[in-house]
């Protein structure tokens, strides 16, 4: 292995029960989820653990859970002695790196997460906005076709540029209803309507992104001990104060993380894990560069794949 990422995912990689195996057998991912019931003053470990799924898809619910698990699951990841040379997160995520890169505690970002997903929630009334993939398209002829939408019928704006082939569009319900409708003259092979309870990562969410800018300026945060990637830059980012700006531009613009992960392989990185539920994020990165090594580590057999690779890694150098 040259070079390690760890990434983390963001909002729709949820499950129930994600995370038990690691709660019941270790005791750092244990102690993560008894901190997340003691700092929201809830038991979120029981509604992550035991549901039901409607509530834990709430947007409020699902971005302290994410989190939560996310670093549960770093606890143990951290035993295996592995240090990442980069860390990034797929919007939601970026806490989770944000956390890893030792900016902020996790109790604090766990708090800003849960009023992120409330300020999100309501910064569009409900139908009135919307998302959707479009699988196919070149990005280019996409833009143009947004910036066409928005200025003939209601704003729709590239929200997650993913991997080759798939990028999210977010934006009013008219936008988001044309670019399903007109999405073959971008060359979209599909477009499908997602199931989302808002706009995000599209300038109708600026109402949250203010709510979130004066929620941030109350939160300590450290310049970055391991460089994070940034979604809105998809370059690297230290300064604490650089942080807290591109985590509230990151509500309004687009998740670059195809970008991102093209310039972590052109700064060497040749291995990713994945950390948190799902392997959504390792799909995405295979697309962006095939030869790339990727190691999902949302069980305990994840963990233990990686830590044969890390071994093996070690055994040969």
């Amino acid at each position: 292995m040259k070079r390690i990422a760890f990434v983390f995912p963001g909002q729709g990689a949820q499950a129930v029960g994600m995370g038990k195996d690691f709660y019941d057998s270790h005791e750092g991912a244990k102690r993560v989820f008894d901190q997340a019931d003691e700092s929201l003053g809830f038991k979120l470990s029981e509604l992550i653990f035991n549901g039901p799924e409607d509530e834990l898809k709430k947007t409020y619910n699902t971005q302290p859970a994410l989190l939560t698990t996310s670093i549960a699951i770093l606890e143990a990841v951290r035993e295996l002695g592995v240090e990442p040379d980069f860390v990034a997160g797929h919007s939601l995520g970026e806490y989770s790196a944000l956390v890893a890169a030792g900016v902020m505690s996790f109790e604090d970002a766990v708090r800003t997460v849960r009023a992120r997903g409330q300020y999100m929630e309501r910064a569009v009334p409900s139908g009135q906005g919307g998302m959707a993939a479009v699988l196919g398209a070149e990005r280019e002829k996409l833009a143009e076709l947004c910036r066409a939408v928005s200025g003939e019928t209601g704003v729709v704006e590239m929200a997650n540029v993913n991997c080759p082939g798939q990028i999210v569009v977010s934006g009013s319900a008219e936008g988001v209803a044309a670019v399903v409708e007109r999405g073959k003259e971008a060359g979209a092979k599909r477009v499908i309507p997602l199931e989302v309870s808002g706009p995000f990562h599209s300038s109708l969410m600026q109402p949250a992104a203010d709510e979130l800018a004066k929620t941030l300026e109350a939160v300590p945060m450290q310049d970055a001990r391991i460089p994070v990637v940034a979604n809105v830059t998809a370059d690297s980012v230290l300064q604490a104060g650089d942080i807290r700006r591109l985590l509230v531009d990151q509500v309004v613009s687009p998740v670059l993380w195809e970008d991102s992960i093209t310039w972590m392989i052109a700064q060497g990185v040749d291995t990713f894990v994945e950390i948190g539920s799902g392997t959504v994020l390792a799909g995405l990165i295979k697309k962006v560069d095939k030869q790339v090594r990727v190691v999902s580590v949302g069980s305990r057999e994840g963990l233990e794949k990686l830590a044969a690779e890390l071994q093996a890694a070690r055994s040969s150098s």
